[in-house]
């Protein structure tokens, strides 16, 4: 079933509370991929019910172009996921989840200011209000999201703890293509010709992950990744870091766990990978 508005999301949702069933929550922007599907089917393996959100959140976006082109693709998405099967699709408009005169704003800091923090300023802030209403919409016990937005789900763990948000967050791996490609609904604007170059990004991380780990020096196996990816014709490379995997800081110490991020345009495209060191 497509559920538009929150009243009839929580009187679907209080019925499968009052049972005892536990809820399970896959928020997407819709354009769904085999990425989306993974989290959905975790969903399904691991609660009684499953809700997956298709809701194309203005807030998040910093480019008023880039949140015009993003795919909406709700019938489509609908197929895809009737055949997991999930047992709702909360599709609203933005006027449901955003009413006249709303003025909340989660603000996060920390964990939500380096790296897509620094490159879109207050997208986190989007991130965790839209997320804090979903959690609160669907009653959910449990939220999917997947590792490919790695700081996105670190923001995610700390709102949840700082908030006391009575949701457990599941983390579930990254879903490639049969090249590398992290699946991304931003792939299909990419051309042919960026396309067959699009699978550098991960090779170049993961090259200089294993040099790191073989002892070679950050800086120098990083620099390394960004002139391979200069080479294959990316036109920008905004970030390759390594840093701490929880805090997102700075990171030179290998008895932590650590997480290589970047961040790259191809074909006016922006393309995000990240990979543990």
């Amino acid at each position: 079933m497509i559920l538009k508005t929150v009243a009839d999301l929580r009187a679907v949702a209080r019925g499968w509370r009052a049972a005892g069933e536990v809820i399970g929550v896959v928020p997407t922007m819709g354009a769904l991929h085999d990425g989306h599907l993974s989290l959905a089917r975790r969903a399904r393996a691991e609660c009684d019910r499953v809700v997956t959100t298709v809701f194309v959140n203005p807030r998040q976006f910093n480019n008023p172009d880039d949140l015009k082109k993003y795919p909406r693709t709700l019938e489509a998405d609908a197929e895809l996921l009737g055949a997991i099967p999930v047992d709702a699709i909360f599709a609203p408009p933005v006027e449901e989840v955003y009413p006249e005169g709303f003025i909340t704003n989660v603000t996060m800091q920390g964990v939500a200011q380096p790296l897509e923090g620094h490159m879109r300023p207050g997208h986190f802030d989007g991130v965790a209000t839209v997320v804090t209403k979903l959690f609160g919409m669907t009653l959910a016990d449990r939220g999917y999201f997947g590792q490919k937005d790695w700081q996105q789900l670190q923001v995610v763990l700390r709102l949840v703890r700082d908030l006391n948000i009575p949701v457990e967050v599941v983390g579930c791996e990254t879903i490639r293509e049969a090249d590398g490609l992290a699946m991304s609904s931003r792939n299909v604007r990419l051309t042919a010709a960026g396309r067959a170059k699009a699978p550098v990004l991960f090779a170049a991380i993961s090259r200089a992950a294993e040099d790191i780990r073989a002892g070679h020096a950050d800086r120098m196996a990083i620099r390394e990744a960004a002139e391979a990816m200069r080479e294959a014709g990316f036109e920008r490379v905004e970030y390759i870091e390594l840093r701490d995997a929880e805090t997102l800081m700075p990171s030179d110490d290998p008895r932590r766990p650590r997480r290589m991020l970047a961040a790259a345009w191809l074909d006016g495209v922006r393309l995000i990978d990240n990979i543990p060191v």
